[in-house]
């Protein structure tokens, strides 16, 4: 039990280091989806991200560590990934779409 305890309260430390949205970022804010990608980033500044590429899934979640132009960095550290966004947060007829590590996006609303 104790460990549990220890990997949970762990968990929340690591949880809370992450950088809310900037309010020049705000429209990155939302759940993106492709037929074969997902992508839940909150204004809190959690991330959630699942990919299935040739048969292989993908899974990232953890917190912003920032964003550097219109990339932006998500983990713990040395455990963190960059999203290379091609084309940041854009309307286009009535969707707002955005194309991160390759694959366009569609924000949900």
């Amino acid at each position: 039990m104790r460990p549990l305890l220890i990997a949970l309260a762990v968990a929340l430390c690591l949880t809370a280091c992450g950088k809310p949205v900037p309010a020049e970022k705000s429209a990155y804010v939302g759940l993106w989806k492709a037929p074969q990608m997902s992508l839940l980033i909150t204004q809190d500044g959690s991330v959630k991200y699942e990919r299935l590429e040739s048969g292989v899934s993908k899974s990232v979640s953890g917190p912003l560590q920032g964003f550097n132009g219109n990339n932006f960095d998500v983990g713990f550290g040395p455990l963190s990934t960059t999203f290379v966004v091609a084309s940041p947060p854009h309307q286009d007829g009535e969707s707002t779409k955005m194309t991160v590590d390759g694959v366009e996006l569609i924000k949900n609303k």
